[in-house]
């Protein structure tokens, strides 16, 4: 399947894609969210949305750095794992809850954890990461993205 439009036809027609959607997710040194949890929210907000180009972009960026592919394995199922922290936890929900607003509300209970764990100033920088994939995600998928996958061993 081709893509409707080229990542690369894409960022020609409408560069500023490139530097504004980016801009809404980085994070202040003051903020201790890391590397490994954000690919861990981008992960999840993809696999939810059904994009299939940013869960491969961001399942070898985990692995990158550092990341254990088992983990990665059972992301969706991290409810049930005792393999995933308490911030990861709180991360993972409060992913969930911003990504599928649409469907149902976001509870008191998701946003107090978020906020226990991460404080105002962390649960907004947060939420940046969650609302930049989540518009990487629409447009990845509106266009029909398709990551490159070697199916050989």
């Amino acid at each position: 399947m081709n893509p409707r439009i080229s990542p690369i036809k894409l960022f020609e027609l409408c560069p500023r894609l490139l530097t504004h959607i980016p801009a809404i997710g980085e994070l202040p040194k003051d903020v201790a969210i890391s590397a490994r949890l954000r690919h861990l929210v981008k992960l999840r907000a993809s696999q939810l949305n059904h994009c299939g180009y940013c869960q491969k972009m961001h399942s070898d960026e985990a692995r990158s750095d550092g990341e254990l592919q088992a983990k990665l394995d059972v992301l969706p199922a991290w409810r049930e794992l005792d393999c995933f922290n308490n911030e990861e936890r709180a991360a993972l929900a409060w992913t969930e809850a911003l990504t599928l607003v649409s469907t149902k509300p976001v509870t008191d209970e998701i946003f107090n954890e978020a906020l226990l764990v991460f404080g105002e100033k962390g649960l907004v920088e947060l939420s940046t990461i969650v609302l930049e994939i989540n518009n990487w995600n629409r447009i990845a998928v509106g266009f029909g993205f398709q990551p490159e996958i070697t199916l050989e061993r």
